[in-house]
Order: C-alpha cells, then structure tokens, then sequence
C-alpha cells in the first residue's frame, strides 16, 4: 500500500501539531485524576477500612465498566456533533468529580465519585482520537496517536509523586486531619482536581476540523439532531432503558435482550455462589449486558457502522489483543506503588516520585517509539502494526516476573522501568490499526468500542483480579503474577488480528457500502 495515497495531504500543519500538544496535556490530566489513587491506596484501605480486592474495585471496576458504557454513546455524540465541545463539557465533569472524592467518607461514596470520573473521561478518547485522525494524514496517525497516548504514562507518573508529596507535606502540617477535617489522601483528590477547570476553557478555544480532510474525502453532512441520537444511543446501552430500546425493535429484540439478561444475572448469581462479591461481577455483568445490547441496536440502526467495527473480525482481535495487554499493564501500574510501600516499606513520598518518574519516563519512549515503529512496519505491510502488539504483550513478562518477587528497590524500580517501556509500545499501534478499519464517520464509535477491550477485559479485571487474589493468598506478588496466565490468550489474539487485517483494510469501502453506506 501506498505510504501516501492520491488525495491525502503529505503533512500535518503546524496548527494540528499544536492542537496535538493540547490534547496530550488533557490526556495528562486524564490519567494524573485517574491514576492517584494507587499512591493513596494504603492510606484510603486504612481510613476507609477496606481490602485489597476492595481497591481494586475502586480503581478499575467503578471506573472503567461505566467509562466503557458510557463511551459508546459520547462516541457516538463525537460522531455527529462538535468534537470539542464535547471534549470540553467532559473535562470539566471528570475535574469536578475528581475534587468530590476528596470528601469521601466511606467506600461507597468513593466508588460514586469514581464512576463520575468513569463517565467524564468517556468523553476524551473518542474525542480526541477522532480529533487527531482528522488532522493528521494516515501515515503520520499512530505516531501522533502515539504521542497523545503518551500523556496516559506522563499523568499516571505525575499523579504518583505529585499525590505522595501533597499526602506528605498535608500530613505534616495537620496530623490529625487540616480544614474541613481533610486527611493528606482527600487533599490530594482535591489539589489535583481544580486545574481541569481551567483546562478546560483552553479546550475550548480550538478549531474543529473537517471529517475526512486528512483522507482526501468529502465530509460528511451534518447529523441533523446529534443528540436525540445520543439519548436513543442510551436507550440501546444504560440498563435498565435497554428494555426498552429493545422493546421499540419489536418482540424478537425484546426477548434476545431478555435471554441475554437472564444469562448474565445467572452468570452473576454462579460466581456469587462460589465466593465472589456481588459488587464486582454485578457491575461486570451490567457492562457485559449493556455491551450485547449496544451491539444488538447498532446492527439495526447503523449497519455499515456494525460491519465494519463490531462484524469485523479484525477488529475485534484487535481489540482483544490489547485488552489483554492492557489486563496486565493496568494491574502492573496500579500495585507497583502499595507493593513498594508494604513490602519493600518504602515511604509513600520516595515511592510515588521514584515509581511516577520511572512510570512517566518509561511510558513516554514506549508509546513514542511503538507508534513511530508501527508506522514504519505499517509502509512494508499493511498489518505491520499488530507485531509491535505483540511484542507488547510477550517481552515484558520477565521484566513484571522480576518486578514483583524482588526486595530490592533498585532492582524494582529498574525491571519496572524496562517493563513499562516494552508494555507501552502496543497502544499506539492498536488504536491506529482500528482507526484504519472504519470509515471517518464512524471514528468516535470505533474508538469507543475500542476502550471497551482496555476497560472491561483490562481495567475492570485485571487490578481487581490481582487484589482479590492478593487478598485470599496473602500475597501482592502471587496477586500481580497469577494474571501473566493471560498472556498465550492475547498472542493468538495477536497473530490473529496480523492474518486478519490486510484483507479487512483493502475491503473497508466496498463492504460499508454492501452495508448501505453512500460514499
């Protein structure tokens, strides 16, 4: 394939270089208000009287399975509205939720606040991704991709030395709790929150740019009423209104809505059975449920959309591949600072800044260079991508095997390091490959579905998952390493989306439009 095809421009402007830099730093922000909690757990599992699992829950069920529903239908809205808009609208509300977990008294109040940030940030992704493949031409997308998604490894860093210095200094300063009774780990919450705010009114000032510009397509026509699409979007995915959006497709939807339904309650009332919390496969089941409807209503009401994301095995091996990855990445991040403070007794000051800065650095030159590799292994073969998912998910086994068995903080912080940069590579080179499968219309919606592969397969489990087994083993190592029993799972996910993706690519037009698009 071409590196530059007829009617694609050969450069990005300097003005998509600069919107770029703006997104990174929201995606900064993003990951600084979603990643602080993992330097504040201890301190959270003691005042709050929690448990490993507990915390697990916190930061990965609560947060991602309703950033994972609710993405569908904001990608949705992305599609068809004003893309800055919405990325500025939802800013404001993961900022605001962000500062509301400061005052927490209890699990549960953190958990709402939690799934507040969830539904915000539901709104940067599709936003920004669909933002950035408008701007830049197709052979330069992964690696400005990358460079946005590079702001997830420079908030999460961020968000543990800055959330270990406020905690500290706040401490310090009141031991027994400063103005309105605030602890250091409320504090923090609160210190980090306000600054999207004003974010925010920055977002707001940049320009939209025309869909399909950087492909050399016409754009298309305006969608004539984006949000009662977004509202009908909810009917399809928010339980229990998916009855009825089911319900309006006729009895046949309604009583597959209704089987589906009854298989996740099942499901849910057999892993309760055998020792699971409700919280946690109840919320997993509402995602899982909620998604099959989605699916369901998409087939009906946009079926180019659903050939070419959800009838897409390329796709959705895609996705598979670096959910599982992110299944990984997102327990390794999350534990590293409570292993270094309970079981190397690091204090959390020289933990967070020490994890944080290797996190940061680390993140920043994986994503960076994968994306910039990806492109290159893309301009040989149209799947060239995927082998850097690949390795993502193979070579840092080593690395976390070392990271969570050793004593030694520097060995920790060295195999951490090398671990986080191998890791990191994948994400621009899978959301890429996904972009490249769908048409411009349809980028927010692939986008979101996307997500649903790093949220409900990683996020949502993977953190959870090392918690619960560190928990009833006693263990935070066997809890991290238990889940490397992924990784065969996400290599044939891998090898599958390489065989799968050179045909589905080359087909992506003539298939929408066997699906009804007019292009």
């Amino acid at each position: 394939m071409a590196s530059n095809p007829a009617g694609e421009p050969a450069h990005a402007s300097r003005y998509a270089w600069y919107v770029l830099a703006i997104l990174f730093l929201v995606y900064v922000l993003n990951f600084v208000d979603r990643q602080i909690i993992s330097i504040l757990a201890e301190d959270i599992k003691r005042d709050l009287h929690l448990k490993d699992g507990d915390l697990g829950f916190l930061y990965g069920t609560a947060f991602g399975v309703f950033y994972s529903l609710f993405g569908i239908p904001l990608g949705r809205l992305a599609d068809n509205w004003n893309r800055v808009r919405l990325m500025t609208a939802g800013l404001a509300l993961w900022s605001t939720m962000t500062a509301v977990s400061g005052f927490s008294q209890s699990g549960g109040m953190l958990a709402g606040a939690r799934v507040g940030v969830g539904v915000g940030e539901a709104t940067a992704s599709p936003s920004a991704y669909s933002l950035i493949s408008d701007w830049f031409p197709r052979r330069l997308r992964a690696t400005a991709l990358a460079i946005y998604s590079a702001g997830l490894y420079v908030g999460g860093g961020l968000s543990l030395g800055i959330g270990g210095l406020i905690v500290k200094r706040w401490n310090d300063s009141y031991p027994q709790g400063g103005p309105l009774g605030l602890h250091g780990w409320q504090a923090a919450f609160l210190i980090v929150g306000i600054p999207g705010l004003l974010l925010a009114l920055w977002i707001s000032t940049l320009r939209e740019p025309i869909r399909g510009a950087s492909e050399g397509l016409a754009p298309p026509l305006p969608h004539p009423a984006p949000f009662r699409d977004f509202f009908a979007e909810l009917l399809t995915i928010l339980p229990p209104l998916t009855l009825i959006g089911a319900a309006r497709c006729g009895t046949r939807a309604l009583i597959a809505n209704i089987v589906a339904l009854a298989l996740v309650i099942g499901s849910v009332v057999l892993l309760h059975a055998f020792g699971e919390p409700w919280l946690q496969w109840s919320a997993v089941g509402v995602g899982v449920y909620a998604v099959f409807s989605w699916a369901s209503a998409l087939k009906r009401r946009d079926p180019p959309a659903f050939a070419l994301i959800v009838g897409t095995p390329a796709f959705l091996c895609t996705v598979v591949a670096y959910g599982l990855n992110a299944f990984m990445a997102y327990a390794v991040s999350f534990w590293a600072a409570p292993y270094a403070i309970r079981v190397m007794h690091m204090a959390p000051q020289s933990a967070g800044a020490m994890i944080g800065s290797a996190g940061a650095l680390a993140g920043f030159i994986g994503v960076t260079c994968g994306g910039i590799v990806a492109d290159r292994l893309r301009r040989r073969h149209p799947a060239g991508r995927l082998l850097v998912v690949i390795f993502g998910a193979t070579a840092p086994i080593p690395a976390v095997a070392i990271t969570f068995t050793t004593l030694d903080p520097l060995v920790f912080v060295v195999s951490f390091f090398a671990a986080s940069v191998m890791a990191s590579g994948a994400l621009g080179a899978a959301a890429a490959t996904t972009q490249d499968l769908v048409l411009p219309r349809m980028r927010g919606t692939a986008t979101a579905t996307f997500f649903i592969g790093t949220t409900l397969l990683g996020l949502a489990m993977g953190p959870y998952l090392a918690g619960d087994i560190s928990t009833r083993s006693g263990s935070l190592s066997l809890g991290i390493l238990s889940l490397l029993a992924a990784a065969p799972i996400t290599i044939v996910a891998g090898i599958a989306a390489w065989r799968l993706v050179p045909a589905a690519e080359a087909s992506r037009e003539a298939r929408a439009r066997a699906a009804g698009e007019t292009i």
